[in-house]
């Protein structure tokens, strides 16, 4: 079992920055892939952005040159950088893991950006 705990979300105005935490505890050793998927409210999750193990990033169109995912590897963190923000980008954000097994998800955070 891998156990994700995230932090970082709150209220800010459009233009305004955030950073995103997702610590991961328990059976990380098997893990390939881990990032962030967001949900606004009457929309389907997406994903926001993806580290693997060997370093490389994916995002999402709606957030490209705007968001950057990096990890830490001492503290198994892995963060998530926003800055320009838009109001559209308000929802809840999720961490989540990927052991080739199965998908872990954490609690999830807010994110609100007011316009």
């Amino acid at each position: 079992q891998v156990r994700l705990v995230e932090s970082g979300g709150g209220l800010v105005q459009t233009g305004g920055s955030l950073r995103l935490s997702c610590a991961a505890s328990g059976s990380i050793i098997g893990i390939n892939d881990m990032g962030w998927h967001r949900q606004a409210p009457g929309k389907e999750r997406e994903l926001v952005a993806a580290i693997f193990n060997n370093g490389r990033a994916n995002y999402g169109d709606p957030v490209k040159g705007r968001f950057t995912i990096s990890r830490d590897d001492r503290t198994d963190t892995v963060y998530l950088q926003m800055n320009n923000l838009k109001p559209e980008d308000t929802g809840v954000y999720y961490c989540y893991a990927d052991d080739y097994h199965k998908d872990y998800w954490g609690q999830g955070t807010q994110v609100t950006v007011s316009s």
